[in-house]
């Protein structure tokens, strides 16, 4: 069997530097905003060369806060991508913003910055690219586009942890970056936790008070913040896997490499390449026509895929009074043929080339047979 992802296996690889990391944090005493997160900050923050890093408890939290920090909220607009997990959106959603969705470039599956000019009005506050899949999204020209028009770009980073975009990593380019630390990210927790990267020091200290029940000293509140503070468990583990994070994004690319030079020719849509932008590889997602039935086909045989995403926000219940289907044809498109084949650093070569030589057989297979 090839599986999507084992975490089990990853994790195992530190398994004893993280028992250590958690015993040490057991025996201080000390549980919540301790050393461990200050210290895991400025190794993160060094890491995607920011000057400012702030834990928080999800990739979820980390955008409606960096939202709140630059001033965003009701009667405002924040323009996110038309295909993407519905965190991006619900962020706008629960800082009383309005999500204002721009249709993804159908080769990078990114926000196309082409169409995003169109959809600045008078109320635009910020533009929230994602990186979709471990792919950075055109930030010269969406910072361009911000610049003209003198808004914040906040940066969706939570499947790009390592991601860069010619010479420069992801969370340096943006006026704010968030990260998610899912258990299944590239960098991920054993559990829930986030971050916001920054270079400005006045947003990272509104963010620390945030975070901390608006809180800067204690018992003095100056601001209506929240509970959400990355804890010292999971920040202790997260410096160890900072640690393997790049070995382990090699080895991503490596598998990557593998499926790029071995599906080529297959009739497949594969994953957008282009020099200068460095991807994380969170996911390799293809595209086909026949995706149902070559999921079925490469399950049958131990190979196990997921969908991201099978149904775009707009398409949610969650948003079925703002948005009806057929409004963002290109997501809707997307959504009916993306499949993201198995990536990690679990993986072997071995394990690629099977992959590769089942697709091989499958779509050769397919070609010569009308759809089921």
């Amino acid at each position: 069997m090839v599986a999507f992802l084992d975490l089990a296996k990853i994790n195992g690889e530190v398994r004893e530097q993280m028992a250590a990391a958690i015993d040490e944090v057991l025996s201080s005493g000390w549980y919540v905003l301790g050393k461990q997160v200050e210290q895991f900050e400025a190794e993160f923050a060094q890491f995607v060369g920011a000057k400012h890093c702030v834990g928080v408890g999800n990739g979820l939290d980390a955008i409606c806060l960096a939202l709140r920090a630059h001033g965003v909220g009701p009667g405002d607009e924040v323009i996110v991508p038309s295909n993407t997990f519905i965190a991006t959106w619900l962020a706008v959603t629960y800082v009383g913003a309005v999500p204002v969705p721009v249709e993804p470039d159908p080769v990078t599956m990114n926000i196309d910055p082409a169409r995003i000019e169109a959809a600045i009005t008078s109320r635009t506050r910020a533009i929230c690219p994602v990186h979709l899949y471990g792919l950075p999204a055109d930030l010269p020209e969406i910072n361009a586009l911000a610049q003209r028009h003198g808004l914040v770009v906040v940066e969706d980073a939570a499947q790009a942890h390592g991601a860069s975009l010619d010479g420069a990593p992801v969370g340096s380019w943006g006026n704010t970056a968030t990260w998610s630390f899912y258990p299944g990210k590239n960098l991920g927790a054993l559990g829930d936790g986030g971050a916001i990267t920054t270079d400005d020091a006045e947003v990272a200290e509104k963010l620390r008070s945030l975070r901390n029940y608006g809180s800067s000293a204690k018992y003095v509140h100056e601001l209506r913040g929240v509970n959400s503070r990355l804890d010292e468990m999971q920040a202790a583990v997260l410096r160890v896997k900072l640690s393997k994070l790049s070995e382990w994004n090699t080895r991503r690319g490596q598998i990557a490499q593998r499926y790029l030079e071995g599906l080529e020719g297959t009739g497949l849509t594969l994953p957008s390449v282009t020099d200068g932008v460095h991807s994380a590889w969170h996911l390799f997602v293809i595209r086909t026509e026949r995706r149902e039935e070559l999921r079925g086909e490469l399950d049958a045989r131990g190979i196990q895929t997921l969908i991201h995403y099978p149904t775009s926000p707009h398409m949610q219940g969650a948003y079925a009074d703002d948005f009806s289907p057929g409004e963002f044809p290109i997501a809707e498109h997307m959504q009916d043929r993306v499949l993201s084949l198995p990536m990690g650093p679990h993986l072997s070569l071995e394990d690629a080339d099977d992959v590769v030589a089942a697709i091989r057989e499958l779509t050769s297979r397919m070609e010569a047979e009308p759809p089921r």
